[in-house]
């Protein structure tokens, strides 16, 4: 039968073909990578396409990227960085001395430290909130509020917030919603569906998939954010290389194949780590026992290959991280290998003590990237790490 023209491609459709044409040219079915700096103009002041004079303008591997990082996000518009956190930057710039934001108080610690050691000092001005309680994040708003930041499941401890509840409640401030879906990716969870205005990614983690590049993407739907947000990134260069705009390309086109093993590897190995005699607690959505399990099975579609557990003490975890063969000691996550790390001494040693304590973040807490290596295996390498 016929493909109906009208119908709605399938997610990993869209990940292969979404923004995607053959290279007018030769007929390429890949993407060049155009490794360039610049372009010839036929005429002074008329660039080719009317954008193309310099690379940090415009770059067409770049453009194929964001084509397909917008439909696999159902957005209008992806605009791709250097990193997720030069993304975030961009949307903050977009705001002026004075402006206020409401956080997520459980973000990535370089998201925290960009907020309070960077922007705190040019006159914006935040307040970090527990958002799974979205009467919080109202209370938090005020009548400068332009901006609620929020990350769903959250790093590293996994919490959820409902998207939509928050949509609206920054919308009444006449505020955006920022949804960091790094932790999710676009095949488990599409924030802008949902209500979001802008969807953020660190593209170096499941996008990309293979730990071999660096990059970040913004999605969105509204012409004049994405306007303002090229602007920003134009104005302050935090583009992305050809090659690795390429390399997270070619990721993507897997996302929907890789996710679905990252997925049941994730929920294999939280269910035997939640039976383990010597965990205390696990820290996975997809567990009947998440206290926010109901909400994360209504707005994703799966749960990731992210997971973290507290063993009680930093000795405990340190032994753990320290002994696992399959599972590398890293930072980063989201590639196809297995990656074991202690958050309050890598990922969150920039958070204040006293902060991560009020997040739950734990000296014994072991948080792990599940990567798309035999089930069994992993459970073995954790089971002899853990002392069996």
């Amino acid at each position: 039968m016929a493909h109906d023209p009208t119908a709605p491609l399938g997610f990993g459709t869209l990940a292969i073909h979404g923004g995607q044409s053959p290279e007018p040219t030769t007929g390429a079915i890949m993407p060049p990578i155009f490794q360039t700096s610049t372009y010839v103009q036929p005429a002074i002041a008329e660039p080719l396409g009317g954008v193309y004079d310099y690379a940090r303008v415009a770059n067409p591997t770049r453009e194929a990227l964001e084509r397909n990082l917008a439909a696999l996000e159902s957005g209008k518009h992806g605009v791709a960085f250097a990193s997720g956190l030069a993304a975030i930057e961009s949307v903050v710039k977009t705001l002026s001395a004075g402006d206020h934001i409401v956080t997520e108080e459980n973000t990535y610690g370089g998201t925290t430290r960009m907020f309070t050691r960077v922007f705190e000092r040019l006159g914006i001005e935040f307040t970090f909130v527990d958002s799974r309680d979205p009467e919080a994040v109202a209370a938090a708003m005020k009548s400068n509020t332009r901006l609620v930041h929020v990350e769903t499941p959250t790093n590293p401890m996994m919490r959820v917030c409902d998207i939509a509840a928050i949509a609206d409640i920054a919308h009444d401030g006449g505020a955006i919603l920022m949804v960091d879906n790094t932790f999710a990716s676009p095949f488990n969870q599409r924030p802008l569906e949902q209500g979001a205005d802008v969807t953020v990614h660190s593209t170096t983690k499941y996008l990309n998939g293979h730990s071999d590049i660096i990059g970040g993407a913004l999605v969105v739907r509204d012409d004049a954010l994405a306007e303002e947000i090229r602007f920003v990134r134009k104005s302050t260069g935090a583009v992305p290389g050809p090659m690795d705009a390429w390399l997270c390309l070619r990721g993507a086109k897997t996302l929907h194949v890789r996710m679905r093993q990252h997925n049941a590897a994730g929920l294999a190995v939280a269910k035997y780590l939640e039976d383990h005699p010597r965990v205390d607690r696990v820290f996975y959505p997809g567990l009947a026992s998440h206290p926010q399990h109901e909400l994360a099975a209504r707005q994703m579609d799966g749960f990731t290959g992210m997971v973290s557990f507290d063993v009680g003490t930093l000795d405990r975890a340190r032994a753990i991280a320290e002994h696992t063969q399959l599972f590398a000691l890293a930072e980063s996550l989201g590639g196809v290998e297995s990656l074991i790390s202690v958050p309050a001494l890598m990922t969150h040693a920039s958070v204040p003590a006293e902060r991560r304590e009020r997040m739950g973040v734990t000296d014994g807490l072991v948080r792990l990237s599940v990567g798309i290596e035999e089930i069994d295996d992993l459970v073995a390498d954790l089971d002899r790490a853990l002392g069996g």
